[in-house]
């Protein structure tokens, strides 16, 4: 910058670094007016231009992107500077990030009515009370804490709800297996030998393409058989093995009877058909005592796990599903002995019964399974990252030096619900004692391995068994979430609703539930008299 005086004093030119020029003319209309105070007042008009060019060569180093050409604009931006106030839109001031910082008790919001309840509220109050940053801070601070309490405690209430309402047997469930049970009591057709004394050899011929299906709830297993028999291109060689409990056999005999899925060859079996399956031969019952009586321990039951205040909601959620009845049932553990369930069999398709079948399955036995036993869908990748962003931290604790020392924690999870199982390939390793070994391990550790399900001593066992296959034929996590579209859902060959949003139970996704809704018969007595929903 540089100053330019004329020699009478009567013109002062600013030249800025820029070569432009700002003109200034000095009109003596006084005599009282000397020449010697206006060289004076020049000269202190020097000193402070000089003063400004410091000031906004600070600004330019520090990385202003727009640097001044003119002394308007250096008056405008230097003006907070001279009153002492510095402006930085930019940045949150210090005093708030020291006020968010300091904690905030529960007690100190208890009973409190001046907090604002919505953001409409505390805009009104911050410029009713035209607050400075500190009182800003602590307001929002107080609001959004309020806020994050009310609404931690209803999704927990949400969970418990989810948690009671999955775990109960519907009403229609229940009147369909009575009603199911007194046909096969008094009607002869209920009770026909499933499948025909013909039809027997195909049980064990491996041309056929096998499903294994182990369920309880007949409306399901009816809903599964029905969709994978009708979506087959070539259903004369399916064969549905499906394994149920005692006392659901004679109902699950009854409707698979009564609603035949010919040409298919439908197999109806309890697990007390088995001879090999008893206490003294196979750990699962042992097992699941073990696991029964530990749980009881440690849980405590969901009303000490709800009323825990301090942990997170996604964590309770985790722990109430860990009460859920299906982990401590055998038809939730009885995949880990597929081998000696149908020792004849050199592969099979395993099948959840919460899975709805869109597509023709029998390119799955064309699957090269390189030697591998499991041919599963991963769970760590996917655009949907709610669902398929599973990894082994997701399931195993690798706090625990027992599993970090044997595990990577970001290797890629895997899913049940629709497994290809090379049963010739099994048959040749330990992943059925490894299995139980791992559980039993658990168990002595109260549950410090994992907490919930069967799928963690699952990744373990068949760890460096499993066979990835395309997630087009899996579709995850309908019973989780609803963001899946139903196009979406409906392009897949299997959807799966695992979650606790079950298609036969009030708190589905109403969106998705037609996937499943569609495979029932509004029309059959059965269905009418017990009013379960079609739609």
């Amino acid at each position: 910058m540089q100053l330019h005086i004329s020699p009478s004093l009567r013109h002062v030119t600013v030249v800025t670094g820029k070569g432009l020029r700002e003109f200034i003319k000095v009109k003596v209309g006084s005599r009282r007016f000397s020449y010697q105070m206006m060289f004076y007042s020049l000269l202190f008009f020097t000193f402070l231009l000089r003063f400004v060019f410091v000031l906004s060569t600070v600004d330019t180093i520090d990385g202003d992107p727009s640097p001044c050409s003119s002394l308007a604009c250096l008056g405008k931006r230097l003006k907070p500077k001279l009153l002492g106030r510095r402006v930085d839109s930019g940045n949150v001031p210090e005093a708030m990030y020291q006020v968010l910082e300091q904690p905030l008790s529960e007690q100190e919001l208890k009973g409190r009515s001046d907090i604002p309840q919505t953001l409409q509220d505390f805009m009104s109050e911050v410029k009713r009370s035209k607050s400075d940053a500190r009182e800003f801070a602590q307001k929002l601070k107080e609001m959004v804490t309020l806020m994050e309490q009310r609404t931690r405690t209803a999704k927990i209430q949400e969970y418990l709800y989810r948690h009671v309402a999955s775990s109960s047997i519907p009403k229609q469930l229940h009147c369909l297996a009575l009603k199911l049970a007194n046909e096969h009591s008094i009607n002869a057709a209920a009770r026909l030998q499933l499948p025909e004394a013909e039809l027997v050899p195909m049980l064990v011929d491996n041309n056929y393409f096998h499903f294994v299906l182990a369920s309880d709830n007949i409306l399901a297993a009816s809903v599964v058989a029905k969709s994978l028999v009708k979506n087959a291109l070539r259903p004369h060689k399916i064969v549905l093995h499906i394994i149920t409990d005692r006392k659901t056999y004679f109902p699950m005999q009854a409707w698979f009877s009564l609603h035949p899925l010919s040409p298919a060859i439908i197999e109806v079996k309890a697990l007390h058909h088995f001879d090999w399956l008893s206490k003294g031969k196979v750990p699962v019952l042992e097992a699941m005592e073990k696991d029964q009586r530990v749980r009881s321990q440690f849980r405590g039951g969901s009303s000490v796990i709800v009323a825990n205040n301090k942990e997170n909601p996604v964590v309770v959620a985790a722990k109430l599903q860990a009460l859920s009845p299906k982990y401590n049932s055998l038809m939730n553990h009885i995949r880990i002995h597929l081998p000696e369930l149908f020792p004849s069999l050199n592969k099979v398709v395993f099948l959840d019964d919460d899975i709805v079948i869109q597509t023709d399955l029998s390119p799955l036995w064309d699957i090269d399974m390189n030697g591998k036993v499991n041919g599963a869908v991963e769970t760590c990748r996917g655009e949907d990252k709610f669902v398929m962003s599973k990894k082994f931290k997701s399931y195993l604790n690798f706090s625990n030096p027992t599993i970090a020392r044997n595990f990577d924690p970001e290797e890629c999870a895997w899913a049940y619900g629709m497994n290809v199982f090379d049963l010739a390939a099994w048959r040749r390793t330990n992943i059925s004692s490894t299995y139980y070994h791992w559980l039993d391990e658990n168990l002595k550790s109260d549950l410090s391995l994992w907490q919930l399900g069967t799928l963690p001593p699952g990744l373990i066992a068949f760890h460096g068994h499993v066979q990835t296959i395309d997630p087009f034929w899996h579709m995850l996590g309908l019973g989780y979430q609803e963001t899946t579209s139903y196009a979406d859902a409906e392009s897949a060959a299997v959807v799966h609703f695992n979650g606790r949003a079950k298609p036969w139970l009030d708190i589905a996704f109403p969106h998705l539930r037609p996937l499943w809704a569609k495979y029932l018969d509004s029309s059959d007595r059965f269905i009418k008299s017990c009013h379960i929903r079609t739609s």
